[in-house]
């Protein structure tokens, strides 16, 4: 499965949580008033966080060095332990890749729908559901992969939504579905987020004329 290779930059959304996820949790319970209470519940969430922070450091490394089993435990026990942080959503998509990896697109859709339907940050859904869908799409169950990618609005994510689309309707055996696609998801890349070399040789390889690119004559 060498598709199944979106850049999610995971790390960026872990970094964001690092540097203001711990302040929303604080702010949320300031809010709520000066009790003692509260300031001990701010602070057993802050080092609930923290911990879920570092279990997903060495749920990470023990991936990096081929430590399935450990990883796989580790990830279960941020599910289990820390759902409420985006750590878990994470932990789960670094899972479900491990489980690709090794063939188990049983298991790796089980995980990806588990995001889909429980992670509280809109950006992991959606990066959920491309990789479902291309999961199904794997699994043959084309149908399956389109629907997991019909949201109302996708945002930034429109190009990248519309080149999973294009790769689930090739692999369908719908050529002209997959052009149309492909050469959605270049008109509508305005940042950047797509391959525009590898969409420009799935344009061409299906009898399409990709657009000009910025800076060229039409």
């Amino acid at each position: 499965m060498s598709e199944f290779n979106e850049a999610e930059q995971l790390e960026q959304v872990k970094g964001w949580f690092r540097e203001n996820g711990l302040w929303i949790v604080a702010g949320i319970v300031i809010g709520l008033g000066g009790l003692g209470g509260f300031r001990w519940y701010e602070k057993h969430r802050i080092t609930q966080a923290e911990t879920a922070s570092e279990r997903y450091d060495a749920m990470i490394e023990a991936f990096t060095r081929n430590d399935r089993t450990r990883g796989l435990t580790l990830a279960e026990e941020i599910n289990r332990e820390y759902a409420w942080t985006p750590y878990a959503a994470l932990a789960t998509l670094v899972a479900a890749r491990v489980h690709v990896e090794a063939n188990e697109l049983d298991k790796a859709t089980a995980s990806l729908k588990s995001v889909v339907d429980t992670a509280k940050d809109d950006e992991i859904k959606m990066i959920a559901r491309m990789r479902l869908a291309r999961v199904l799409s794997a699994q043959g169950k084309y149908d399956d992969a389109l629907a997991a990618l019909k949201v109302d609005d996708v945002g930034e994510f429109a190009p990248r939504f519309a080149d999973v689309r294009g790769d689930v309707l090739l692999a369908k055996g719908d050529r002209d579905g997959a052009l149309r696609e492909y050469q959605a998801a270049r008109a509508t890349d305005k940042q950047g987020l797509v391959d525009v070399d590898l969409l420009d040789l799935k344009i061409r390889d299906l009898g399409g004329t990709p657009p000009p690119r910025a800076g060229e004559s039409s």
